[in-house]
């Protein structure tokens, strides 16, 4: 018997207590006169045992020589009580002595009811387990709140005081222990202005499936993943540290490069364990009826290749997207950051587009980005960027967007981010000046 029903076995006894005390009705005139002519080995139906009777001389016996001193009885006990204990002491053994197999048949009866007992809750209990999760299955959720507003800029941006929430739960199971089936649920009302720049999940305020993907090691220093609704470049790895909450500068200048996908994703990655890494990537829209890689379809193609290090990192990142007509635009971000010992990190990235639409003097857009953060900051992190709010198109102006923000943890599940950010606008219109706090909960 396996140690989980061993360990049913002495609550199901007690559970039998009560309906099994004996009565004068129960009682046999043969087995009385047994008792009194001192033959105790025949006696089967009373239902305690002394510590005078043969059977509980030999429990004792049992349970000493096979190592459950743990569960010598110390007074009266009942039938199933000893076979309760008959259970424990014997539930292993290969191969019994004449007292132990008298025992079993003494108290068969009572053995052979705990078993059924035992069964039934076994597969209650298999019946439970197989309508949880799996015990690889984890789930981790995630509640942000933002406050904030946004003076200048457009008529869009220039908002009064706005507030609204994300909310995220990531569900993550394995199948062999190397491999992962991520989910991502979400749901959100953080659209407006004041709070847009958080970058939380605004698109309904209904739990929606926002990525699907599953990844496993086609060899030891392999990765693939497949997925729906993520990231072409979820295996990139972007020479990056700066960590901020805004959604301009959190692509760290390889704008479109480090490519989004709304559909259909295919990914691999190729580690040399020496610090050095590539990997490829792949998005189109596979539910469309243009289908996947046609001349019709939305699809976009990129390339990764980087070292990251303890105190400096450098990669190249390439991305070809077709839009379905004759129109392609290319894409190329050169990343790097550096972390001195006792000194902020320092980030910086530069990406460049050749645009086949564009006009001949105008096929070239850039987009840049240089970011510092402070570790340690009081109790918290503290960064400053700059950098081309959008990609300039090659004889424009550029215009910039600087930011600061401190973030601090409250506690192992609560961190609070203030943000304060200003985008320049082309001539005629207000720089837009925003002001915001976030309160992230991860539980």
């Amino acid at each position: 018997m396996k140690l989980f029903k061993s360990l049913l076995v002495a609550p199901a006894a007690l559970g039998l207590l009560s309906p099994l005390t004996a009565n004068a009705a129960e009682l046999n005139l043969n087995d009385v006169a047994d008792y009194s002519n001192g033959n105790l080995a025949t006696i089967s139906n009373f239902s305690e045992i002394y510590p005078t009777d043969w059977a509980f001389q030999a429990i004792t016996d049992i349970a000493t020589s096979r190592g459950f001193s743990g569960v010598i009885p110390t007074g009266v006990i009942t039938r199933y009580e000893a076979a309760s204990i008959i259970n424990a002491t014997l539930k292993d053994v290969v191969q019994l002595t004449e007292q132990e197999q008298r025992l079993i048949n003494e108290f068969s009866t009572e053995l052979a009811v705990l078993q059924s007992r035992v069964d039934g809750l076994e597969t209650r209990m298999n019946d439970f387990e197989a309508g949880s999760f799996s015990t690889t299955t984890t789930a981790s959720f995630s509640a942000d709140f933002a406050i904030g507003a946004v003076d200048g800029g457009t008529s869009s941006t220039d908002d009064a005081v706005n507030a609204g929430y994300g909310f995220q739960i990531d569900l993550n199971t394995s199948f062999t222990g190397e491999d992962s089936l991520d989910i991502s649920i979400d749901a959100g009302n953080a659209e407006d202005a004041g709070t847009a720049e958080f970058d939380l999940n605004s698109a309904d305020e209904a739990l929606t499936v926002d990525g699907i993907s599953y990844t496993f090691p086609l060899s030891d220093k392999t990765t693939v993943m497949i997925g729906d609704t993520v990231d072409g470049s979820s295996l990139f790895s972007i020479a990056c540290v700066y960590g901020t909450p805004s959604n301009t500068m959190d692509d760290c200048g390889a704008l479109n490069s480090a490519f989004v996908g709304s559909g259909t994703t295919l990914a691999a990655s190729y580690d040399f364990d020496n610090g050095f890494y590539t990997s490829f990537g792949y998005a189109g829209a596979g539910d469309s009826d243009a289908g996947l890689m046609t001349k019709e379809g939305f699809d976009s193609y990129g390339l990764n290749a980087a070292y990251t290090g303890d105190e400096y990192g450098i990669s190249l990142s390439y991305a070809l997207v077709e839009d379905g007509t004759t129109t392609d635009e290319t894409y190329t971000a050169l990343n790097a950051y550096w972390t001195p010992d006792g000194f902020p990190s320092i980030s910086v990235g530069y990406e460049w587009t050749d645009d086949s639409d564009g006009a001949a003097n105008a096929d070239t857009k850039t987009h840049y980005f240089v970011g510092v953060q402070f570790e340690e900051v009081g109790a918290g992190t503290l960064g400053f960027a700059i950098g081309t709010k959008d990609a300039v198109t090659e004889g424009n102006d550029e215009l910039l967007m600087y930011e600061a923000f401190y973030s601090y943890s409250v506690n192992d599940g609560m961190t609070i981010t203030p943000l304060v950010y200003v985008k320049e606008h082309a001539t005629g219109t207000d720089d837009e000046t925003g002001l915001m706090v976030k309160t992230s909960f991860s539980f």
